[in-house]
């Protein structure tokens, strides 16, 4: 009997283990097509943005023109706040500053970048998580949750319309489950090619490329001994910066979805340990080895204070 009762156990659990995984590669493969749908389909999406700074109404146009491009976003409320992308262009416009344009592969500001995630690259380090179906907006949507397995990042969940697979609500939430971000459509349209304002946008004049200034590139004699699961170093720099007298030593690390950077400059008088958060992003900053290490990232408080205590120095600073 107990054999049996050993032999029941495995099968369940090896059953089980099975539809969990068909569960996580089938909400994976609805996610990748959310990724495809929003920068190929001709759309326009009426949504707002809610964080702990307040609530924006904003209007996002997408379409694809000679297989380029072509993206509009411009804040409803107050003074017009407008982002134009062209190709891998971004250019901003802003009241009270001059126009200018950045490279880029798509509009971040006010939009979820999580939507243009490679989940596949994800796959290794996050769960994506069947909840359910739902309506949003006045349609029935795939409810999906993007959880880090390590516990050491926020978590995502995604309500994608079943039929366009559009992002038609994402939440960011902290590890408590605490909602720090709200992207949610109100209304949106879909065409079947690029209406008549964006085939103009197409031809209008845009601001010219700014022009970044470049970084010293060096070895460091520095690094973290510990990242959560799936980051890399993406870039490395020394710059000086107008409000620190001495130079700064950088380094960009991201997972594809969120990114964090490292940064230490020679301890001063006025170097200090401190924790702050704002909405997704987190500063963190202790003084060691006569050197003011600083994290500053999309990280949970505690990730990015676990981080900044485990730089080691090969050398004396």
């Amino acid at each position: 009997m107990k054999q049996l009762w050993c032999a029941m156990s495995l099968v369940a659990g090896s059953l089980f283990f099975s539809v969990s995984a068909s569960a996580d590669a089938s909400s994976e493969a609805l996610l990748q097509q959310m990724n495809l749908a929003s920068q190929s389909l001709n759309y326009e999406l009426a949504f707002i943005s809610i964080n702990k700074q307040g609530v924006e109404s904003l209007r996002y146009r997408h379409a694809r023109l000679d297989n380029k491009p072509l993206a509009q976003l411009l804040q409803m409320d107050g003074p017009r706040r407008e982002v134009v992308q062209r190709g891998n262009e971004i250019s901003y416009f802003e009241p009270g500053l001059e126009p200018f344009t950045l490279n880029g592969d798509y509009i971040v500001d006010s939009l979820p970048s999580l939507v243009y995630t490679d989940f596949r690259r994800l796959a290794p380090y996050y769960d994506f998580i069947s909840v359910g179906r739902t309506r949003i907006a006045d349609r029935l949507c795939e409810v999906i949750r993007v959880v880090a397995r390590d516990g050491t990042r926020y978590s995502y969940i995604v309500w994608m319309d079943t039929q366009s697979k559009l992002p038609l609500r994402v939440d960011l939430l902290d590890r408590d489950g605490e909602t720090l971000e709200q992207f949610r459509v109100i209304s949106f349209t879909i065409q079947d090619k690029p209406g008549t304002m964006m085939q103009n946008l197409a031809q209008a004049s845009l601001p010219p490329l700014l022009s970044v200034p470049g970084s010293e590139k060096v070895t460091f004699n520095w690094a973290p001994a510990w990242l959560p699961q799936g980051f890399s170093e993406v870039s490395s720099s020394r710059r000086s910066l107008p409000t620190i007298d001495m130079p700064v030593e950088s380094r960009l690390y991201s997972d594809g979805l969120f990114s964090f950077s490292v940064n230490i400059n020679r301890a001063s008088s006025t170097s200090a340990e401190q924790m702050l958060r704002t909405g997704r992003r987190t500063v963190s900053s202790e003084v060691r080895d006569n050197a003011e290490i600083t994290v500053v990232g999309e990280l949970p408080p505690q990730t990015a204070k676990r981080i900044a205590s485990s730089i080691k120095f090969k050398a004396t600073q």
